[in-house]
């Protein structure tokens, strides 16, 4: 008996060693973990800020999902060139050969040739990164009378495109199983309209993407190339010809206005004019032959009728034999 308590003393005492050796290890192995990941962070800081103060984001941060560097946002450029040429037949050639070298076309050729006097416009499609390199191109066939440029930065619009696109894919894609498992007529066909309208929907949506996408990638100039002698638009604003233009157009549109008033009212005057005018020319025509009567009033000079003094109505004649009253 006292053997057997020797040998589980024994045991217990070397189970107790074993437990606090482990216990010892398992410290000194996390304050490891927690020194190493200190000495990460620190050595990290630096790399941190160096790529902060480059300008640089974060990996894995919320910088990452935003770039505000300008190539990388959605901008439609637009320009409008005016040009005075010596020969406008051969600076819209030139012209046309600029946007075609720069990998562009011509969305629009509207000409007037009259010697002097012509006059070409034209509308150039080409590639967003060689706008201003062609607008100085084109600056430099003749003399640049105006210029002008705009911007419309459309990032946000495209972002918000992306994600509308996405989420109507989806439901898309979600009405299509839907539909896949629908097991009555009704529900077959229900489903099938709610398919119709959220695809119509995404048709939409990519079309709108494609045309910002369009307009993003290829910019639109105009350019209007003016002969020597030929009037511009900042010519054609003063002058006795523009005075006298503009006196005709609004001398038309008030002509236009009355006979389009006229027009309104004619049938109005035959339907109750022409009943009336006819009933007061045949009453006044009664009138003109109604018989005149004679007047009351004696006309002057005329001698008056017996029995009438001249200032009023005389006695009668005395009867024979018959005496008067005292």
């Amino acid at each position: 008996m006292e053997l057997r308590g020797a040998r589980r003393a024994a045991t217990a005492a070397v189970g107790a060693l074993l437990a606090l050796l482990m216990l010892a290890g398992c410290s000194s192995g996390d304050s490891g973990g927690h020194d190493s990941a200190a000495s990460d962070e620190r050595a990290a800081g630096p790399a941190m800020a160096e790529r902060e103060a480059a300008g640089e984001p974060a990996p894995g941060g919320a910088g990452a999902a935003t770039d505000t560097r300008v190539e990388q946002r959605a901008i439609i450029y637009t320009g409008s060139l005016e040009v005075r040429v010596d020969d406008v037949e051969v600076a819209a050639r030139e012209a046309v050969a600029v946007a075609t070298r720069a990998g562009g076309f011509v969305g629009g050729d509207r000409r007037r040739s009259a010697a002097a006097d012509a006059v070409a416009e034209l509308e150039l499609r080409v590639p967003a990164d060689r706008f201003h390199p062609v607008v100085e191109e084109l600056a430099r066939l003749g003399s640049q009378q105006r210029r002008t440029i705009e911007t419309q930065d459309v990032t946000e619009e495209t972002i918000d495109l992306d994600a509308r696109i996405a989420t109507q894919r989806a439901r898309v894609d979600s009405a299509r199983r839907l539909l896949a498992q629908a097991d009555s007529i009704g529900d077959l066909i229900s489903l099938e309209n709610e398919l119709g309208r959220r695809e119509a929907d995404l048709a939409s949506l990519e079309a709108k993407k494609r045309r910002l996408a369009d307009l993003t990638a290829l910019s639109t100039i105009t350019v209007s190339l003016a002969g020597p002698n030929a009037s511009t638009e900042e010519d054609d604003q003063l002058g006795f010809l523009t005075g006298l233009s503009g006196g005709w157009k609004v001398f038309l549109t008030s002509m236009t206005v009355l006979v389009t008033v006229l027009g309104a009212v004619l049938p109005w005057l035959l339907v109750f004019g022409v009943p009336l005018g006819l009933l007061w020319w045949w009453r006044r025509r009664r009138r003109g032959h109604r018989p005149t009567e004679p007047p009351l009033v004696a006309p002057v000079g005329a001698p008056p009728p017996p029995g009438v003094t001249g200032g009023g109505v005389s006695a009668a004649p005395p009867v024979p034999g018959a005496r008067s009253a005292p």
